[in-house]
């Protein structure tokens, strides 16, 4: 899995999928041989991997290879569910399983972001919040980016309440990413994506989607699909070597 505008555009990008897992919690310190093993596969040495606590919110901090917290592996930084960085050699490491991972690329100023957008995330529009942190911080303009929505899991597997279609109501066209199920909706967060990137003003040519499901591949931990003991994917990026 890989998006062919980001390998046009130069961005190195890398799904870690089933073969990975990046859930600090259940593998500690090992998280650093899941990272070295990812890097491999990928051919790069980055200077520092950065990831966020990733709490469903829309804060999204800059990486500069030295601020954010020191970890069991690269930095971190707390309730932080998006990443930006304009640095080579810096690696931004976005973990998920059913959420959607979106990268944002600025290829004119060579400027990189990734964000993890689960339902909360999406109604917080953070695709949106890192664009307006890449207009004010670096001059990026809207029609000069690449875009990249990632794998997450499919509409027909994600059924959520009554209570989740009802917090999209300022979404005039929400029907078109929900559908009905009994008391209950399913919900397309890539269509969900895809809609509010548009509405920023993205022609569909800047997008690439993966609509590989997170529930249905062989190559994708879900945790829909594998329950408490879910695992974590990786989206990992770098503008380029230092």
């Amino acid at each position: 899995m890989h998006s062919i505008l980001l390998e046009k555009h130069g961005l190195i990008h890398y799904i870690a999928g089933s073969n990975f897992n990046f859930r600090y919690q259940q593998i500690g310190d090992s998280i650093t041989e899941q990272i070295e093993m990812a890097l491999s596969e990928m051919g790069i040495a980055p200077g520092v991997v950065y990831s966020g606590s990733q709490v469903h919110g829309k804060a999204i901090q800059y990486c500069d290879g030295e601020n954010g917290a020191a970890a069991v592996f690269g930095r971190t930084f707390p309730d932080t569910d998006g990443l930006i960085t304009d640095k080579k050699g810096v690696a931004l490491l976005i973990k998920f399983a059913d959420c959607t991972p979106i990268v944002l690329f600025d290829p004119i100023h060579q400027v990189q972001a990734s964000v993890h957008s689960g339902w909360r995330g999406t109604l917080q529009q953070i695709s949106v919040e890192a664009i307006k942190k890449m207009e004010k911080e670096f001059g990026t303009k809207r029609e000069d980016l690449v875009v990249f929505v990632g794998p997450s899991i499919d509409q027909d597997h994600y059924e959520v309440g009554a209570e989740v279609y009802e917090a999209f109501k300022a979404f005039k066209d929400r029907d078109t990413f929900f559908k009905p199920s009994g008391k209950k909706y399913l919900l397309s967060m890539i269509d969900a994506n895809l809609s509010i990137l548009k509405q920023a003003g993205l022609k569909e040519e800047q997008i690439d989607i993966c609509r590989e499901s997170t529930f249905t591949s062989d190559h994708l931990h879900s945790a829909r699909q594998e329950g408490k003991d879910y695992q974590l994917n990786g989206m990992i990026t770098m503008l380029g070597k230092a």
